[in-house]
């Protein structure tokens, strides 16, 4: 078999996407995005989890040229290295189950939570990563936007990660639109977009919006097909299944962590000062604090 089949199939479904129909579209955005557990289930499994029937998962194959939907799923069966869970689960995840419901729920929720972090970062190539770092390094103005559930997580990006690069603006700011707070970025700029499934209309036209003013476009999601209006120059991908009725984002943290691992590390002498100077000011404050409170 072609070691690179899997890899032109996904190039061809996010090429033909726009024109497919809806359910079959659905079906090409989950194998795009779940590609380990397409290889991994049977074809009523997937159907299942797509939301269309099993003649559609075969409708599928045969537009792609395949003869049949097992020959669509082998490259993936072939090219599978790890499932969507851990190998082995701690023997705490077993106690918790033994406790009653309420454990059961907590250890599903754990093993989901770790098998998150392990997902997703086993999806971050070296060299993508250092193909982001030192795009936003480079950057004269790097913006970072999200809203929602995503919104915490791109504060906390921010908070952390200007230490490393002080050129990273969180927007929007105040009870702007991110849209407005782009209004004087120009190309050499860098924006990251944080948005997951369901996808924000205002974090997707802000992306439409940076694109046009020529900055560049990091997206950090669930999925590299989330809109055909614009294409982002890298796209970083995070799990976020959840046990319950929300998103799951510890996959999403773990990623950004690695991130700011590795902007500190190429910020070098400059990253390190800075992180000093803040550290140094917060004893300043505790130290002010206490005296004023013996006062």
């Amino acid at each position: 078999m072609d070691p690179t089949l899997k890899n032109k199939t996904i190039s061809k479904l996010k090429q033909s996407l726009p024109a497919l129909s809806p359910r079959l579209k659905a079906v090409a955005k989950y194998i795009v995005d779940n590609p380990s557990d397409f290889g991994l289930d049977p074809i009523r499994e997937t159907a299942r989890k797509c939301g269309v029937s099993t003649y559609t998962l075969v409708r599928m194959a045969k537009t792609l040229g395949f003869e049949g939907y097992e020959n669509l799923r082998d490259p993936f069966r072939q090219a599978l290295v790890s499932s969507t869970a851990l190998v082995e689960h701690p023997e705490w995840v077993d106690g918790l189950r033994e406790v009653g419901d309420l454990g059961e729920v907590q250890a599903n929720a754990a093993v989901n939570t770790m098998a998150l972090v392990q997902r997703s970062l086993e999806r971050q190539t070296p060299e993508q990563m250092e193909r982001v770092a030192k795009m936003l390094l480079a950057a004269p103005n790097v913006y970072l936007t999200a809203v929602r559930a995503s919104y915490s997580m791109a504060y906390y990006f921010h908070y952390v990660g200007r230490m490393a690069l002080p050129s990273l603006q969180l927007i929007p700011r105040h009870m702007n639109s991110a849209i407005d707070e782009l209004n004087y970025a120009g190309e050499g700029d860098v924006m990251i977009a944080l948005t997951f499934s369901p996808y924000s209309r205002e974090t997707i036209e802000a992306c439409k919006f940076a694109r046009a003013r020529g900055v560049k476009l990091i997206l950090i999601s669930d999925s590299d097909v989330i809109s055909s209006e614009f294409t982002p120059e890298e796209t970083l991908i995070a799990s976020v299944i959840s046990t319950h009725h929300f998103g799951c984002y510890t996959g999403v943290v773990a990623l950004l962590e690695n991130l700011l691992a590795l902007l500190v590390h190429l910020g070098g002498a400059d990253a390190t000062k800075r992180i000093n100077s803040y550290e140094d000011l917060r004893k300043d404050n505790n130290a002010y604090w206490i005296a004023d409170k013996k006062h």
